[in-house]
């Protein structure tokens, strides 16, 4: 299948007279900048056309250790320019970079490719950087649960007003409030590791994914086909390839892949969201440095601009996952090209974004500030309606009927509710009750949930756990 050129256009000489995405020049990690690098795809290109070549020659086919040795000792010689000019004459990148690679390879140049087409090289590098790109992510996004376990422990036992509808109800702890967001991380954690094992190679299939050229080139002998595909696999790091593909392995896998995305971006976006809210009220802060603005006007403003990032971001992550869903439902039969410009953009774009937003939060959980004295107030200007679901048990046990108790406290309630609205006066509902939490099991939730399912989680991911995440911007 063809594969079109780049747009041409010349190169600026000055870099920032040329539109770069903010995703890598302003907030991506340079580990995952480099994994969806130009020159990660194409050193991986050759590395595949290498394994290619081993595979085939350990099968019999005539292909010498001399030709090996040049195709190893070029893996990272790449010439960009020549490359660049190659794809704008042939309007085909992969034959661009065969070229290319044969022109620094002479000996190997007639067994580079051999038997194999585009996506060979196109789709099996996809899954080789899907896969490490998940791997880069996982030790991050346990590095992040670690941190908000720590803090959760910290304050198991702290009451705070508890909203729903965002008006006030029972109380809860800071620490259980922090554990909902744990919950729904250690949820994405393992969705994130059931999609990289999940992912298989593509392996060596083919033009349509019948292995058709392999067969001719093993002169009929299917177990040395399937052989071929095995050694090529392995030699990739995978366990497993796809039985069945068209040239193309399945457009759904991208759609898995971007679904877990997708959801640890929506996770992400409530935290965050949480955390504004909370700094709105004057209960908890992200880190705010000594010389931070967070006003050009106002000069008195503290922004939670880390987490207003997190929740603009994790809504492009969210977004992402349509780009997959309807190329897959557009690939026709053994496979068409309008997914390749699409995949391009977007499962870049996903990891990138998936990235930042996991470097974002863990600055942020490691530096979250917390005032007391405020949730103390908040807590006393509201405790007479918290101790209203405890009066009414007390009144049901002592023989009273559970609605006709409910209907007067529900009146009393909006009587002294108005007091404090209209009038501006004190909450005087329970006015000789002493103060008191009535925070349930808050704390021993905390305490069970890190115990039981939070921290083991973070077992495989002990030595990868980044160090205390320093934001350039």
């Amino acid at each position: 299948a063809g594969r079109g050129a780049a747009a041409g256009g010349g190169q600026s000489p000055d870099a920032f007279g040329r539109y770069r995405s903010p995703l890598v020049s302003r907030y991506a990690s340079p580990e995952m900048g480099f994994n969806f690098s130009e020159r990660r795809k194409f050193g991986t290109w050759r590395r595949l056309w290498l394994y290619l070549a081993q595979a085939e020659k350990s099968l019999g086919l005539p292909i010498t250790d001399e030709q090996i040795q040049e195709m190893e000792a070029n893996l990272d010689n790449i010439d960009f320019k020549m490359a660049a000019e190659e794809e704008k004459r042939l309007r085909h990148d992969v034959m661009a970079h065969v070229h290319t690679f044969a022109h620094c390879c002479p000996k190997a140049a007639a067994i580079i490719h051999l038997g194999a087409t585009s996506c060979y090289v196109g789709d099996n590098t996809d899954l080789i950087v899907l896969r490490d790109g998940f791997n880069l992510l996982l030790p991050k996004l346990a590095t992040v649960i670690s941190r908000l376990a720590d803090f959760a422990e910290q304050y198991a036992d702290l009451p705070t007003l508890g909203f729903t509808h965002y008006q006030p109800a029972q109380l809860t702890t800071v620490g259980k409030r922090c554990c909902l967001w744990i919950q729904d991380l250690c949820m994405d954690l393992q969705n994130l590791e059931r999609a990289r094992n999940d992912l298989r190679f593509r392996g060596v299939k083919g033009t349509t994914g019948t292995q058709a050229s392999f067969l001719q080139l093993f002169e009929g002998d299917h177990d040395k086909v399937e052989e071929l595909d095995r050694l090529v696999t392995v030699k990739a790091g995978f366990k497993r390839a796809y039985l069945v593909t068209g040239q193309t392995y399945s457009r759904k896998v991208d759609v898995e892949v971007l679904s877990v995305l997708a959801s640890l971006g929506a996770s992400i976006h409530k935290i965050c969201t949480d955390i504004r809210l909370l700094a709105n009220l004057k209960e908890i802060e992200e880190p705010f440095e000594t010389d931070q603005i967070g006003s050009s006007a106002m000069p008195y403003k503290r922004n939670p601009m880390r987490s207003e990032r997190c929740c603009s971001l994790a809504r492009h992550l969210m977004t992402l996952v349509l780009n997959p869903l309807h190329t897959a439902s557009v690939q026709w039969f053994e496979r068409t090209l309008d997914d390749s410009a699409n995949r391009r953009v977007c499962l870049a774009e996903a990891f990138l974004t998936a990235d930042i937003i996991l470097s974002t939060l863990q600055n942020i959980s490691e530096g979250l500030v917390v005032y007391p004295k405020v949730i103390e107030r908040r807590i006393q200007q509201e405790l007479p309606f918290m101790a209203t679901e405890n009066i009414i048990m007390a009144m049901v046990k002592a023989g009273g009927n559970r609605q006709d108790c409910h209907e007067k406290i529900r009146i009393l309630s909006q009587q002294a509710a108005a007091v404090v609205k209209q009038e501006g006066g004190n909450n005087d509902l329970i006015a000789r009750i002493r103060s008191t939490s009535f925070t349930g099991r808050a704390s021993q939730q905390v305490a069970r949930f890190l115990k039981e399912e939070a921290r083991p989680m973070l077992t495989p991911y002990q030595s990868k756990m980044g160090v205390k995440m320093e934001l350039a911007l």
